[in-house]
């Protein structure tokens, strides 16, 4: 009909150029990350096929997923093809992504530095969007017997309830923690706050013979830690 509003979808697109053909005969790996977000939202606008709308999409977060996961769904919605179904289908499935790959990362148990304790919290609070503060308990194996969020919103001297942290120590019998926490602006520098808490804890910690091993601020994929750093 004339004046009809087309987008470019998937089914009348060539053999060659359907992701979900070719996810289907030759497998999920061979695909790209933009065949693959072309597949979730399954069409693009007039001007753009849902492959080229996604490399467009990939092209403005440096073609990177995580950062992709974090855009908002009013972000999403900002590029032209993209309603609020398509950027809830487009944030949904990367969150499941980030949720496997918290379930799939490297089982540790036993720290044996802060790039261990890196390494078990990055999937927990390496990539979200708000701070979260987080307390690892160890026993005199240093295993962590147990890991709890103490705060999550931002972190303040206030919001730390030091009694709660010690009387879950006591209770676990655990002899040592790890303090941990991220900061989404993506830089490591501790703030006076942050050392503040530190020292905070450190001195209830002593007081009760227990040892704060470390302090670890995550900021996508670096971190900084206060033990290594000699600020502890």
């Amino acid at each position: 009909m004339h004046g009809e509003i087309k987008t470019l979808s998937i089914k009348n697109w060539a053999n060659d150029d359907k992701p979900r053909e070719k996810l289907a005969q030759k497998g999920r790996s061979v695909l790209s990350d933009a065949e693959l977000l072309a597949i979730l939202i399954g069409s693009g606008n007039r001007q753009e096929s849902a492959v080229q709308l996604s490399q467009r999409i990939l092209s403005t977060v440096d073609y990177s997923l995580n950062e992709l996961g974090k855009l908002s769904i009013s972000q999403l919605k900002k590029f032209k093809g993209i309603g609020e179904a398509k950027a809830i289908t487009i944030a949904a499935a990367l969150e499941v992504g980030r949720r496997r790959r918290g379930q799939e990362g490297p089982r540790i148990e036993k720290i044996g530095g802060s790039g261990d304790a890196f390494m078990l919290m990055y999937p927990l609070i390496g990539e979200l969007e708000h701070e979260e503060f987080w307390v690892l308990y160890l026993n005199n194996s240093n295993k962590v017997v147990h890991k709890s969020q103490l705060s999550k919103g931002g972190i303040t001297g206030t919001l730390v309830d030091v009694r709660l942290v010690m009387k879950k120590a006591l209770e676990l019998g655990a002899v040592a923690i790890i303090l941990a926490h991220n900061h989404p602006s993506g830089s490591i520098k501790p703030s006076i706050s942050d050392k503040q808490i530190t020292k905070k804890l450190k001195i209830a910690a002593e007081a009760l013979d227990l040892k704060v091993l470390d302090h670890l601020i995550l900021a996508q994929h670096q971190y900084l830690s206060f033990a290594d750093k000699g600020i502890l």
